[in-house]
């Protein structure tokens, strides 16, 4: 751990990322328990993680797979592990096996991929499909257009759940540039409940900088990193 990560309060920073949640909540009409909080332990050590377990938070949330592996067989608890990172297909039998979601499906192959290797391990693995609705080369996830697509690819695969949607907005100082984003994925899920009669249980999106945003536009799910655990280092 560094001297800097040493120093961040992570109790205090999940006490006030926590108001921040139940305002914005609040803004949008819903109480703050409807927000369920993942934070994001991409580069995080073990012990850190721990203290953010010990300050009450439930989801954690990574980016890579060995990673993960390393660390959850570290930290002590019952908090639930997310992969929210791009997943290659070689990981996908690890990944079965470490996470308990998978936020990051954006193909029918990598659907295909966790879904037999979920199945050989006796699991239904809940799974988000992602959603590129920035248009930005630089992100994973299906084109807007494809998503119901995918999700009758991946909904009849035995060995997952879908239960609903997830999106990285773009990263702009500005957090109201993503809020056109979100409210684009929240139109999706209704769209697939009324065409396809997915019953949307969460729309992960918002992180760090552009959360409350996502929650007036409906998230339930959010990442949050920097707010919880500091700066990362370069």
């Amino acid at each position: 751990m560094s001297k800097a990560a040493s120093h961040v309060d992570i109790a205090e920073n999940v006490a006030r990322v926590r108001e921040r949640i139940a305002r914005a909540a609040q803004r949008s009409g819903r109480s703050a328990s409807d927000i369920t909080l993942v934070a994001v332990a991409k580069v995080v050590d073990a012990e850190r993680v721990r203290r953010a377990i010990a300050a009450g938070v439930a989801d954690i949330g990574e980016n890579y797979v060995q990673e993960a592996a390393a660390k959850r067989a570290e930290v002590e608890g019952d908090a639930r592990w997310h992969m929210i990172g791009h997943l290659q297909r070689n990981k996908a039998r690890q990944a079965a096996q470490i996470f308990d979601m998978i936020q990051t499906i954006d193909s029918q192959r990598l659907a295909e991929a966790v879904a037999q290797r979920a199945a050989a391990a006796g699991r239904s693995m809940p799974v988000l499909l992602q959603v590129n609705t920035s248009g930005e080369e630089s992100k994973s996830g299906a084109a807007p257009a494809d998503v119901e697509r995918l999700l009758d690819q991946a909904g009849s695969l035995p060995g997952l759940r879908v239960e609903g949607l997830m999106t990285i907005g773009r990263w702009d100082p500005d957090p109201e540039r993503a809020r056109g984003e979100f409210r684009l994925l929240a139109e999706l899920a209704k769209q697939l409940e009324q065409r396809s009669g997915l019953a949307v249980k969460w729309l992960s999106m918002g992180m760090s900088h552009d959360f409350e945003v996502a929650i007036e536009e409906g998230a339930n799910l959010i990442r949050v990193g920097t707010g919880i655990f500091g700066p990362r280092p370069r």
